[in-house]
């Protein structure tokens, strides 16, 4: 199978996992596109007998990463966990809704991790190679992304943590 046909197929999840990362299908077929492109022009920096996805998520999360830095200044209330409301009776919609609302909610260091574990099924080693980050990096995002989405989901304010110098 030639790198085009690779690069094909792996567009579905490519789509799928941008989508969550961004929110909006316009966004994501952006964010698609700039990776494929990137990915061609660079795909002689790719290691023949790796694992291609996980190359092409690396050239992902880089390409959103520097879209982030390019299209936004720091927010100090970024970081503040907004409140969602509580479970309405009309069923698992809503709670789909909330549940979406949430994670993207969540820092796109914590969201990022979230979603190559759990809906890219990727193994912590697989995720932190795709984002070059320690092991330990993608454990502890993890672990907050899915404190911050519990507390947001069940209408309790999350612990803030104190930081001590």
């Amino acid at each position: 199978m030639s790198d085009a046909e690779r690069l094909v197929e792996l567009i579905p999840r490519l789509r799928r996992y941008a989508r969550a990362l961004v929110g909006d299908r316009a966004s994501a077929d952006d964010l698609v596109q700039d990776t494929l492109e990137r990915a061609w022009a660079k795909l002689h920096l790719y290691s023949r007998g790796t694992d291609l996805r996980a190359w092409l998520f690396t050239v992902m999360h880089n390409v959103h990463v520097n879209k982030l830095r390019a299209s936004r200044a720091t927010d100090p209330l970024e970081d503040e966990m907004p409140e969602l409301a509580q479970r309405a009776p009309q069923g698992d919609a809503l709670l789909v809704r909330d549940l979406e609302r949430a994670i993207g909610r969540l820092p796109s260091e914590q969201r990022e991790v979230l979603l190559l574990v759990t809906l890219e099924e990727m193994s912590y080693d697989e995720a932190a190679r795709t984002l070059d980050i320690p092991i330990g990096t993608v454990m502890s995002r993890l672990s907050r992304a899915r404190e911050k989405l519990r507390a947001m989901m069940t209408g309790q304010a999350a612990a803030k943590l104190k930081v001590v110098k």
